[in-house]
This record gives C-alpha cells, structure tokens and sequence, in this order.
C-alpha cells in the first residue's frame, strides 16, 4: 500500500502510479482522504471486477438449476435471426 499526503505534488504522484500500477492513497490532515491510480490499471481493474461478476451470475444460474445455452444453440438462434433479415 502506498500512502502519500495529499500535499504531495501532482507529477510525483502521477508517477508513482504509473510506475507501480497500483492505487495511491492520499492523505489530509493525516486521514485517509482520495485513492489515486492511473487510468491503465483503474480500466484493468474494472474488466475484472465485471468479469467475475459475470462469473458468479453465471455460477448462481448453474447452482439454481437454470440452464444455459450450448455453443449450438446459440449458432442455431444466430442463423434464424439472420435468415429472417434477409
């Protein structure tokens, strides 16, 4: 963990972040106050926090019993939409 009072210079803690990758927490008046990340690893992290949210849904549905689609179906229900455009 890296922690920075938030007097630290902008450029400095810019980076900081960009060289470590990971979050800098900033300080005031010696509570924690802001995280500050630079924008690479904020978008990384925010893939995989929606990843596994898809992931746990998915795991919910199978521990409920709901199925899913094979691969096929999928193909078959795809192929009929196009077919009814065309």
């Amino acid at each position: 963990m890296i922690i920075k009072p938030s007097t630290t210079n902008y450029d400095e803690i810019a980076k900081l972040c960009r060289s470590t990758g990971k979050p800098v927490y900033l300080t005031k008046n010696g509570e924690a106050d802001l995280v500050v990340m630079d924008v690479e690893s904020f978008t990384r992290q925010e893939k995989m926090l929606k990843l596994w949210e898809e992931l746990l849904s998915t795991e919910k549905d199978r521990q409920a019993g709901r199925a899913g689609y094979t691969p096929d179906e999928v193909e078959d229900y795809l192929d009929g939409i196009i077919a009814a455009l065309e």
